[in-house]
């Protein structure tokens, strides 16, 4: 009989009430393999005591061992990074496809500039249309790279584009002869352009528009390369300890309990998400305003200092600063011969009508818009879909317990057992009705959950504290009699539940 009793508790010990036998270890090393966690000669033979454990202590039977502990502990850090890597992705796509497209709009934006103007002077001014579109290609380039982030003076620019125009203008308008300038006088007449400034104040106002405009596009992109390194920056997070050993414990340590498929509870699980994502938490209020500087960046690309006017618009300055050296043509005349001496010319070279008149037909068959290209409408899709993520640091927490991690309804792992149901938890900024939760979550973990919070009909708003591992700040007092008001809301006391208060 004693022999009897003695062999029904030894059974006992080694099934313990978490393991079935070396069953559950098989399962626990099938998944060992699976994931690629280790290898399988780390695994125990059969179920033993977790004494040499670190954190996923029990007193039952363990199917792991320290080496496994370490192992899974690796595991849980390179689970999450990837988690994290999967959900910035999108964001990160998002942003990565819009500097491409921005750059394309503007690409797109200068050719339709350049075609647009080029149009203009062969409809406007066919005899020197030809010998201008050479300054016209060079003035967009320098548009186009000063977009792009080149460290170009656009004052420099303009006028420099300005200043070859003036001796084709001075040829063909202002002293038009047979001929053109010969290169020398030609280059006497560019010379001295910004002396006898024959455009006016157009170069200046041209000037002053591409800058006004053409920075917020180039402002636009450097804040979206800038958003893209940010994104990768939290992407390689650097956990505490303390997080790395609450993953492992949330994770795998209902493993070496032979607990393949459980899932932490959901409140369980935004405790840990919660302290370990922290610092995220903390790039939030700078995140949101990285969102409305580009707002405002966008907004300043329309009205007077919108892109696409000015870059379509450039014929129409062009027009208005021809006119107003053919306007001024005496007094042109007068200077000019003064300081370069009577016209040189060179024998004309006839061009025909009819090969004008292609040219003019295929610029401005090339001029016209392309649907779907509009820089407003580029802007303002973009800013809808980078709003859905303005609150992509503060609720990644949640984002990855509620979609990833947790389980819903189901029993659920509290990092201690299995259990039939979830606390009630908050959602940070959302209100909820008042739950009262069935058991403690965990030692060492604090949360305030629903019921702790008097809530008086409002909303309850929180935020986690700067150390990972505290309370969650709320902006309501608990109305628990038991808990000690005259702490600091970041002070680590743990939570009770009623039972344990009674």
């Amino acid at each position: 009989m004693g022999f009897l009793w003695m062999c029904c508790v030894l059974l006992a010990v080694f099934s313990g009430p978490g393991l079935g036998g070396s069953d559950k270890c098989d399962e626990v090393r099938k998944v060992f393999q699976v994931r690629e966690i280790g290898p399988s000669q780390l695994l125990p033979p059969r179920p033993r005591p977790g004494s040499d454990l670190q954190v996923c202590t029990s007193k039952t039977l363990m199917c792991c061992t320290k080496k496994m502990e370490e192992k899974y502990q690796v595991a849980a850090r390179r689970d999450l990074q990837n988690l994290l890597q999967m959900y910035s992705n999108n964001l990160k796509t998002l942003l990565s496809r819009n500097v491409a497209a921005f750059q394309e709009t503007f690409e797109v934006l200068m050719k339709q500039g350049e075609n647009y103007t080029n149009a203009f002077l062969q409809v406007s001014y066919q005899k020197m249309a030809d010998q201008a579109a050479g300054a016209v290609g060079e003035l967009f380039t320098d548009v186009g790279l000063f977009l792009l982030g080149s460290e170009l003076d656009v004052d420099e620019f303009v006028r420099r584009f300005f200043d070859g125009l003036f001796p084709l203008v001075y040829s063909h308008l202002v002293s038009p002869g047979a001929g053109g300038l010969s290169s020398v006088y030609a280059e006497c007449v560019r010379s001295i352009s910004r002396d006898v400034r024959p455009f006016g104040a157009v170069p200046d106002l041209l000037a002053d528009q591409i800058t006004r405009s053409g920075v917020s596009g180039r402002l636009l992109l450097q804040a979206l390369h800038l958003g893209i390194e940010v994104i990768n920056t939290t992407d390689h997070l650097q956990l505490s300890r303390e997080c790395r050993r609450a993953l492992l414990k949330m994770h795998y340590c209902p493993h070496c309990q032979g607990l393949t498929e459980s899932k932490p509870c959901m409140g369980y699980c935004l405790n840990v998400m919660r302290g370990c994502l922290a610092s995220m938490a903390e790039i939030d209020p700078h995140w949101r305003e990285f969102v409305r500087s580009l707002e405002g960046l966008s907004a300043k690309m329309h009205g007077a200092q919108d892109l696409e006017q000015v870059l379509l618009g450039v014929h129409t300055m062009l027009h208005d600063a021809v006119r107003h050296a053919e306007k001024s043509g005496a007094r042109l005349s007068t200077q000019v011969q003064k300081k370069c001496g009577p016209p040189s010319r060179t024998p004309a070279q006839s061009v025909s009508i009819q090969e004008g008149s292609s040219k003019v037909s295929t610029l401005l068959k090339a001029s016209n818009r392309a649907p779907g290209v509009s820089l407003t409408v580029r802007s303002r899709e973009f800013l809808s879909s980078l709003r859905s993520y303005l609150t992509f640091y503060i609720g990644l927490p949640d984002q990855l317990c509620v979609r990833e991690l947790a389980s819903g309804d189901t029993p659920c792992w509290n990092g201690t057992d299995i259990v039939k149901s979830s606390p009630s938890y908050t959602r940070c900024h959302q209100s909820r009705t008042p739950t009262p939760p069935s058991y403690i979550i965990s030692p060492g973990f604090f949360l305030f959950t629903v019921s702790d919070v008097e809530t008086s009909g409002g909303p309850v708003r929180c935020s986690p504290a700067r150390s990972g591992w505290r309370r969650l700040r709320c902006s309501q007092t608990l109305k628990n009699p038991e808990v000690n008001h005259s702490l600091s809301p970041c002070t680590s006391v743990p939570m009770k539940t009623k039972t344990e208060l009674k």
